[in-house]
């Protein structure tokens, strides 16, 4: 496995949490990325946190999912079990969990060490004049080289069907969910 780009977004140093310095996306091989990895600078020096999605729990009283940390149900209003989920070593509530991680810590240091590599080559180049982060334009450049030919599977006429049915919401629905990642090319564009 080799880590083939890392791609960083600072984070305004003015900003309400002091620690968090940037987010990052990295890609494996050329083929997989990861993103909305977090730099957070701590008091031995950067640290690296994988994404993570908040945990939830459901209301014994209703069913409705909630947030860890809520006290009281958003449905029906009830009192929740202050005691509720995991527990981590120090007795406090486990609140996320990661959604990607690595294995081994041999994974975990050369990523970690990219990522800071990039955050500190990235701090440089914006004390540049004219300086624009390439982070948000990832969204933007996703079109292999597989899906974009002119005989793409997806853009060229199946024998007797026409393109992909958009859902309910009509074309500009089907456009916003995605509809350009799989590398789909709308007429007339």
């Amino acid at each position: 496995m080799n880590i083939t780009e890392v791609r960083v977004k600072l984070v305004d140093e003015n900003g309400e949490n002091e620690r968090l310095l940037g987010f990052c996306s990295i890609t494996f091989d050329n083929a997989f990325v990861v993103r909305d990895l977090k730099i957070i600078g701590g008091p031995k020096g950067y640290f690296v946190a994988m994404p993570s999605r908040k945990l939830m729990d459901r209301c014994l009283g209703c069913g409705f999912k909630n947030q860890m940390r809520a006290r009281f149900c958003n449905a029906c209003g009830g009192r929740l079990d202050e005691n509720r989920g995991l527990r981590v070593a120090e007795g406090r509530p486990k609140l996320h969990a990661d959604i990607a991680h690595p294995i081994h810590a041999g994974c975990r240091e050369q990523i970690q060490q990219s990522v800071i590599d990039a955050f500190l080559l990235e701090r440089e180049k914006a004390k540049l004049p004219g300086y624009v982060s390439n982070y948000d334009d990832i969204d933007h450049d996703f079109e292999p080289a597989h899906f974009g030919g002119a005989e793409s599977e997806f853009n060229r006429p199946s024998r007797g069907h026409s393109a992909p049915a958009a859902p309910r919401g009509g074309a500009s629905t089907f456009r916003s969910q995605g509809a350009r990642q799989v590398g789909y090319r709308f007429p007339a564009e």
